[in-house]
């Protein structure tokens, strides 16, 4: 670490198989068992896993009916967004007692500055461990806590113990932390630019810091001075609470290529779902709709359509969402991932939440 930097404590804490952990918290009868929240045995995609389900190999994402063979006991669970909200309210109500610096990614985790936090607490971890705790009392659910100097170890420190770890990166430690982490944990890396580092001899982040910031933006575009930064600990990225958001968006990386245009409509349907309900719970509606397709060699595309009047309406966001799929049925080849999005907002409230379900 450079001794330049100016030593931050952040804290990244992620609820633990959130959605499917309220769904046994409520009903004691699917406690300890393999469920999925989202989906069906025939259709739909998996929104998330408990962690009975992950045993069996099942994660989110995931077209339900693999899921499905891959737990044959699998419970299937319909989502309760309006719930999932309701305690997410109150686990922020906790963050904001220790930091008005709180910036929430998702229902279900986001990332704290508490290098000056209103308890006057020295140790981060500390914070950490109190959070935790009040999370576990208030809600009855476990959260895991990543402690470092910026967002992005923070957030890879979160991850390493699962379910309800609690990891301290100390600014000494952070170079043989990311050297040693395999390219594919990496915040920001998904599955098809970690096929595509693997192909290049690069598996972990010693590999990836050999790469000088000119060759990794000319093999990856601008995400390569990303990646460049990253590797060597570099993230100055400040922790932004009550960021003004402008579109929707859900997208999802598939476990496997879906071979026919066929496979896709499930999931579209249920991304243009997700939209809509986010949509409708935070009151604004969008002028255009957006379908994002990324095939097996990697190559991204967007289709795109607008209507005069803004809209949330569930229906016409998955029918234009369907025939915007239709739209790449002559240049069709299996596909990686698929992403459902409303933008142009008409209304003064603006957000973004992004439901990335890698």
């Amino acid at each position: 670490m450079s001794e330049s930097r100016s030593i931050r404590k952040i804290i990244h804490i992620d609820m633990d198989a959130f959605f499917a952990s309220v769904e046994q918290l409520d009903n004691p009868e699917l406690r300890g068992k393999p469920i999925a929240v989202g989906g069906s045995r025939q259709r739909g995609v998996v929104a998330a896993a408990s962690y009975e389900a992950r045993v069996f190999g099942v994660r989110s994402a995931m077209p339900s009916r693999i899921a499905y063979e891959k737990c044959p006991h699998l419970i299937f669970v319909k989502p309760r967004f309006s719930r999932y909200k309701e305690v997410s309210q109150q686990i922020r109500e906790i963050f904001l007692t220790y930091t008005d610096l709180m910036e929430p990614l998702s229902l279900d985790e986001a990332f704290l500055d508490v290098t000056h936090n209103k308890m006057g607490i020295d140790s981060a971890s500390k914070i950490a461990k109190e959070i935790k705790r009040k999370i576990r009392d208030k809600t009855g659910l476990t959260a895991s806590a990543g402690i470092a100097t910026n967002k992005f170890l923070a957030k890879m420190a979160s991850d390493i113990h699962k379910p309800d770890g609690c990891t301290l990166i100390l600014p000494e430690n952070e170079d043989a932390f990311i050297a040693d982490l395999p390219i594919e944990k990496f915040f920001g890396i998904g599955k098809a630019t970690a096929a595509k580092m693997r192909g290049l001899g690069i598996h972990r982040g010693a590999d990836l810091r050999n790469y000088d910031r000119l060759d990794l933006v000319r093999r990856f575009g601008k995400m390569g001075n990303y990646y460049f930064d990253i590797v060597r600990g570099l993230d100055e990225r400040p922790v932004i609470p009550n960021r003004e958001r402008k579109s929707i968006s859900a997208e999802t990386t598939l476990d496997n290529d879906l071979e026919a245009i066929e496979d896709c409509l499930p999931i579209v349907e249920q991304l243009s779902q997700r939209v809509s309900e986010t949509a409708q719970r935070i009151e604004v509606k969008g002028r255009t709709v957006s379908l994002k397709i990324r095939f097996s060699d990697f190559t991204t595309l967007q289709k795109q359509k607008s209507y005069p009047e803004a809209t949330n309406d569930g229906q016409l966001l998955k029918q234009t969402s369907l025939e915007l799929l239709e739209y790449f049925r002559e240049q069709y080849r299996p596909v990686r991932l698929l992403g459902v999005g409303l933008h142009n907002f008409d209304h003064l409230r603006e957000h973004q939440m992004e439901l990335l379900f890698d």
